[in-house]
């Protein structure tokens, strides 16, 4: 593969992203979620974590457009909050998982030998195990919070994302292009970080953002449970952990949170599925 059709990639990718109804909309919702996450205290019709009592489980009205929570607080304001997290959680999850799985699976498809031994084994161990389970045991020994939490979640991610990388850097070694780097003298990590890992950017890119929205749905079922983020600070999952205990005070209050990250898991989805067709059309023309 030539360097004009790797640098041209990137920009099929965007076009392709920005072309769809469905992925446009994708990118503009993540684009907001992002800038609720930075922008939060700007724009919070309310404190979101300060309490009124005397107005629990209000309705649906203009002063509060989701209502109030068991403690008063405005839930618009609360779910704007709760982004950070959703922006946040799923960077650092998939950033450790990356951390590792990347050079463990770039080495170990390019050199193989007992490096792939080791790591394949240790990676078929733990992708046997059910990911939650493997996470809370992770969690029982790290302690409860966000950053453990998201730290469990990376380790858990490693072993499939070793994989990916792996497989693609078998299939790109044996390009005559990689050969003939090696043949004038490229050092392994040249050849790694220059040749191969340029080449393999595209299905690692639709693994990581199909893990960015697994990441958002382990977190919320983690602090649904209490072993994520603490309060007072505010996650959909604790969200809706919330909601659903008072839900017969207040039916509607499960449905913020909900929505919030069946749309956000939805969008990650979606910009996945779109860069991987895509990729599928530039390797076909």
């Amino acid at each position: 593969m030539t360097t004009a059709t790797r640098s041209a990639r990137p920009r099929h990718v965007i076009r392709t992203l920005l072309r769809r109804p469905a992925s446009a909309i994708a990118v503009g919702f993540i684009g907001i979620l992002v800038f609720f996450a930075i922008a939060g205290p700007l724009v919070y019709p309310y404190d979101p974590e300060v309490q009124d009592l005397g107005n629990r489980f209000a309705e649906v009205s203009w002063t509060h457009l989701l209502g109030t929570d068991e403690f008063g607080r405005d839930v618009a304001s609360r779910i704007i909050q709760a982004s950070r997290i959703a922006v946040t959680a799923p960077l650092i999850s998939v950033g450790v998982a990356l951390l590792i799985g990347l050079p463990l699976g770039l080495w170990a498809g390019l050199r193989r030998g007992a490096v792939d031994a080791v790591a394949g084994r240790l990676a078929d161990t733990i992708l046997s195990l059910p990911a939650l389970v493997a996470a809370l045991a992770i969690i029982a020994v790290l302690g409860p919070g966000l950053v453990n939490a998201m730290l469990a979640i990376g380790i858990i991610f490693a072993p499939g994302l070793f994989r990916v990388v792996r497989g693609a850097t078998l299939a790109v070694a044996e390009e005559t292009f990689v050969d003939s780097a090696v043949a004038i003298g490229s050092s392994t990590r040249r050849t790694l970080w220059v040749h191969i890992l340029p080449n393999i950017a595209a299905p690692l890119l639709v693994q990581v953002t199909i893990l960015m929205g697994v990441a958002l749905l382990v977190e919320a079922s983690l602090s649904f449970i209490g072993l994520g983020v603490q309060p007072p600070d505010a996650s959909w999952g604790s969200m809706l952990k919330a909601a659903y205990t008072n839900q017969f005070h207040s039916p509607f209050a499960v449905v913020p949170s909900g929505v919030a990250m069946v749309l956000t898991v939805l969008a990650f989805n979606t910009i996945g599925d779109s860069i991987r067709d895509a990729v599928g059309l530039r390797r076909r023309t």
